[in-house]
């Protein structure tokens, strides 16, 4: 006996058990021919979790799998070195103050410098990327520059659209810092909230250009939250030193300017980029000499963008 007829005998005994009245009768009448009406049931099946919350993919970006064993028993070695000597670093350097500088050097500095390019190591720290990723093709390259002082970011801007069906906007290329860690591949933050101004020295072709802060964030929703605000280049061969007040930039959220605006937290910063996305397709070039930020006594606006009062209390007229 095969299971259709095995699930109509058992549908037969359960409406056979019922009281005879016409609606059973009826219903008993039609059961031969229940395959007709009603498909047979199949077991419910629950997506799993890791197939529901996943990380969203761009189109066009290729699956990647993962190997959850990859060891390197040599280069595990290698790591606990590593951390080990960042955590003893880390501890002593509690001791002497805040970011292992003494504390009256911490209160009266001015001008840090967050990055230089001062060899090929130092380009470790920075990823670029551009809309290859959503199937563009525009080209995005860094090395170093001449005499190896610099870094040198270059390549070919192209707005054509992949034909993927669902991208409707294309033409960028980035460039970011990494996320500072810290032992054991834990967050590390940026704290610039003695400062008010970033300062650059740059060399560009006269393209405008934006300038990008991440900071860390308390919501997960958040995570694409970020700062932003403009760089324009002078084309020629001269440097061009830029100061940019911290309470320039503006929130946007993945490229929309955010109606409820608040001033950056400089406390937790963790990454810096310069995107280009001016829609004039062609080879472009930016050269970087240092990123640093800076303490302007003579600056002393919060912020320059107003800010909208949530849930304004309404005053009473007498």
């Amino acid at each position: 006996m095969d299971n259709n007829s095995c699930e109509s005998s058992r549908l037969k005994c359960l409406f056979l058990s019922w009281p005879a009245s016409p609606s059973a009768r009826l219903l008993t009448s039609v059961l031969p021919h229940h395959q007709l009406l009603l498909p047979p049931l199949s077991p419910l099946t629950i997506p799993c979790r890791t197939k529901i919350q996943r990380d969203y993919r761009r189109p066009g970006q290729p699956i990647e799998n993962k190997y959850p064993l990859n060891f390197n028993f040599s280069k595990g070695i290698e790591g606990i070195k590593k951390h080990f000597t960042l955590m003893k670093d880390e501890f002593f350097g509690r001791w002497v103050g805040p970011e292992g500088k003494p504390l009256i050097e911490h209160i009266l500095e001015q001008n840090l410098v967050i990055w230089k390019f001062r060899g090929p190591e130092s380009l470790e720290q920075w990823t670029v990327s551009s809309d290859q990723e959503i199937g563009g093709q525009s080209e995005a390259h860094l090395k170093m520059g001449r005499n190896d002082n610099t870094c040198f970011l270059h390549g070919k801007l192209s707005s054509t659209i992949p034909r993927d069906g669902e991208t409707r906007y294309s033409g960028y290329c980035n460039m970011r810092s990494k996320t500072p860690k810290a032992s054991f591949d834990r967050k590390k933050h940026y704290d610039w909230s003695s400062f008010n101004t970033l300062h650059l020295r740059v060399r560009g072709d006269g393209r405008p250009w934006m300038i990008n802060i991440a900071t860390e964030t308390y919501f997960s929703h958040q995570k694409d939250d970020i700062y932003n605000y403009f760089l324009y280049t002078r084309g020629g061969p001269y440097w061009q030193e830029v100061k940019i007040p911290f309470s320039k930039f503006f929130l946007s959220h993945r490229g929309r300017i955010q109606d409820s605006q608040h001033p950056i937290w400089l406390d937790k910063v963790n990454t810096i980029g310069f995107t280009l996305g001016d829609k004039a397709d062609g080879h472009f070039q930016l050269e970087v000499d240092f990123v640093a930020v800076s303490k302007d006594y003579a600056h002393t606006e919060e912020f320059a963008y107003e800010m909208y009062e949530r849930n304004p209390k309404r005053e009473r007229i007498e």
